[in-house]
């Protein structure tokens, strides 16, 4: 493989990538120092089969929809987008664009967002996630989870993690019963 300098006269000017000689190509394509090939290598494409592209689950339930619930609120207290932004600080356009899904507010967007709607981040998380009351209703059902429950607001994080631990151990290396 090798560099093309300048032309000189109708000949052309080429380096060797593996020596550095600068030289004059030759005829056989070879370094006249150390024999190399003068042409590029091209490689040759792989080729691989098209992932397929997952389209987005628009009716995902687990999904957060900050965008509707912003609306819905800066609605409900009766303000335009501008008042919204004003109380924010932020330009208008971006009260806009979190509202049509072009932007993602970051977490300090969110605090200025829940305070501008005079709301609390939790409430303005709850609006946004799905309703979860008939799931915890479902698992609260279950005796086993309910008891559960019971005793785990009694426990310390290094409980319930010692807790979790010994439940996904006992998932992972079941024991045999003779």
């Amino acid at each position: 493989m090798a560099t093309t300098l300048a032309p000189v006269d109708s000949r052309e000017v080429v380096r060797c990538d593996q020596c550095h000689l600068v030289q004059f190509r030759t005829y056989n394509n070879l370094c006249r120092r150390c024999r190399t090939s003068l042409d590029e290598d091209i490689p040759e494409p792989i080729l691989t089969q098209p992932l397929p592209v997952a389209e987005p689950e628009t009716t995902n339930r687990s999904e957060v929809q900050v965008a509707k619930a912003t609306r819905g609120l800066r609605l409900r207290a009766g303000l335009s987008q501008r008042q919204l932004a004003l109380r924010m600080g932020v330009p208008r356009t971006y009260v806009s664009k979190i509202e049509n899904e072009k932007a993602t507010p970051t977490l300090s967007s969110l605090a200025r967002l829940a305070a501008a709607l005079e709301v609390s981040v939790p409430d303005l998380l709850r609006e946004c996630g799905p309703n979860r009351e008939a799931e915890v209703n479902e698992l609260m059902a279950d005796p086993f989870v309910a008891e559960l429950v019971e005793f785990t607001s009694k426990l310390n994080a290094m409980q319930l993690s010692s807790v979790l631990a010994q439940v996904r151990d006992m998932v992972s290396h079941p024991r045999r019963v003779s």
